[in-house]
């Protein structure tokens, strides 16, 4: 109802296309035809009511103002016709936020499948962790800080199951506080009293990939194969009543990049170098082509490195197409039930499991140096409910429940202690951490042994309750509300749990002789074991 001013307003109105209808004795009836609602949107529709003499009607076409004059932010809104229509690599709807003014690719981005982290933009100069992703209106932020989520966000919709999502970067409302970056409000999509679906297969594999700027050992093009498949299905429980809608997506990827390595050659293996060397432990000068005794632990961990496979190549005489495998499985289920006219309540669950494994750079027992492992789940479960009451304020109240489970374990885990491999005494013997050789950092060659801060998680979960109430006094909207975020993480960010070795400094090098960095280094102090 409007007031004696002719002043009137909605609030909390769900997104899509609406029809206003101006009625009054003596004058002509107004239609304002397809007013397209959007996602935290503030739109203005003023309409001009003409002294009839007769019964008529007017319909208005295009009435609302392309302007939200009503308020001071800036964003931009990315309908679903985008959404769907324009090319994502990955099928991540957040790239789309690059369509927004001010905002550019974090170096740490990346398509599902690749090695950074989904959704991760910079918005006004600022770091990507200073954005605020929201999801049906509740906090859908992924907390950890390590990389092993591979995502910005806790949940990750497909493109087909969303509505739309607003972009805002700049001076947007105060219930929008915690980010200094940009605020990325997501809606997810709500079934009708039509039952409606799609479905979808992309497929991409090496076929007109080109072999790449360095070309492998026998010019094998290194093989990609790539496979995101699933499904959007949604309609009535109870006509006009109650609604589901929900989403199926799947992932499979299996990939081989071309990796080099600098590994010691076999005459250095057997203990004969190009130069003088000495040791740093007797004082011992071993000259040019001398062969130098080899400690137990030097001969095992040598004799485990696969040899170089490029023939007089001076640096890194090492190639290797490492696998690089993900399978990814996630749905959403939404569920609507309107009790009345005032009162409307909605429910969703959203589920993602990936499982990848990173291959070995160098293969074998010393080999390794990747994160091998990675495993991720994520869950979400979200209620809310809006009631109208009649003075035409509105109650809102959202509850969250996010977990995320994300971490990494090296290629060999499970496998014998260091002790029982290497010798190396006064290491932890537990299972969940042994396999393969501590990481050894040489000067002049690539790194030997597990990857130093390998195993790895961060496990951030948080619950969410936001309240708002939106009300009239007079010409004036008013809305207050609270929110409690409580976030709570699992971190085992410890490292290295089996210690580091670093070959450095000049301690090898005689009296007298120039620096060499490959030939004269040798284990720091801490461990007084020279190779």
């Amino acid at each position: 109802m409007a007031d004696s001013s002719g002043d009137y307003q909605f609030v909390n109105v769900k997104i899509g296309n609406y029809q206003v209808i101006v009625e009054a004795n003596g004058f002509g009836k107004i239609v304002a035809d397809q007013i397209n609602v959007s996602v935290n949107a503030r739109q203005r529709v003023d309409l001009t009511l003409q002294v009839a003499s007769t019964t008529e009607t007017v319909t208005v076409t295009d009435a609302a103002n392309p302007l939200q004059t009503d308020s001071s932010e800036v964003g931009q809104v990315v309908q679903r016709k985008q959404i769907v229509a324009l090319p994502l690599n990955g099928r991540s709807y957040a790239n789309l936020i690059l369509l927004a003014p001010g905002v550019r690719e974090s170096h740490t981005n990346s398509s599902i499948g690749g090695g950074g982290r989904e959704a991760a933009f910079n918005v006004n100069g600022l770091r990507a962790t200073f954005n605020n992703f929201l999801l049906d209106g509740v906090d859908n932020n992924a907390y950890g800080t390590s990389n092993q989520s591979f995502s910005s966000q806790v949940v990750q919709v497909s493109p087909d199951a969303i509505a739309e999502f607003k972009v805002q970067t700049n001076t947007y409302s105060a219930e929008f506080g915690r980010s200094g970056g940009a605020v990325i409000n997501a809606s997810y999509r709500s079934g009708t009293n039509e039952f409606h679906g799609s479905a979808w297969e992309f497929h991409r594999n090496a076929v007109l990939n080109a072999v790449g700027f360095f070309k492998p050992l026998g010019g094998a093009k290194p093989p990609l194969i790539r496979n995101q498949f699933g499904f959007t299905f949604g309609g009535p429980i109870i006509k006009d009543r109650t609604f589901f809608f929900g989403d199926y997506e799947g992932f499979r990827q299996i990939q081989k990049n071309l990796v080099y390595s600098n590994l010691p050659t076999l005459t250095q293996r057997q203990g004969i170098l190009s130069v003088a060397v000495r040791n740093p432990l007797t004082g011992i000068n071993y000259a040019a082509g001398d062969v130098i005794p080899l400690t137990p632990f030097a001969q095992k961990v040598l004799s485990e490195l696969p040899a170089p496979n490029l023939v007089g190549v001076t640096g890194s005489n090492y190639q290797e197409l490492v696998l690089n495998q993900n399978f990814n499985n996630k749905y959403n289920i939404r569920i609507d039930h309107k009790f009345n006219d005032n009162f409307s309540l909605f429910g969703r669950w959203s589920y993602r499991k990936s499982n990848a494994f990173e291959a070995p750079n160098i293969s074998g027992p010393s080999g390794s140096n990747q994160n091998g492992f990675v495993d991720i789940l994520n869950k979400q479960f979200v209620i809310g409910g809006t009631y109208a009451f009649a003075n035409a304020s509105v109650l809102d109240i959202r509850f969250s429940n996010s977990q995320i489970d994300a971490g990494k374990k090296p290629p060999l885990t499970g496998g014998q202690s260091v002790f029982e491999l290497y010798g190396i005494t006064g290491l932890p013997n537990d299972p969940g951490v042994n396999g393969g050789l501590t990481t050894q950092t040489i000067g002049g060659l690539s790194q030997l042994g597990r990857q130093a801060t390998n195993p790895q998680f961060q496990n951030p979960a948080n619950n969410d309750l936001r309240a708002s109430y939106a009300f009239s006094a007079g010409k004036h909207s008013l809305k207050v509300g609270y929110e409690y975020l409580a976030v709570n993480t699992d971190v085992q960010d410890t490292n290295p749990l089996l210690g580091l070795d670093t070959y450095t400094g000049q301690f090898s090098r005689p009296v007298g002789a120039g620096s060499n960095n490959l030939y004269n280094s040798t284990l720091d102090k801490s461990r007084k074991k020279p190779v």
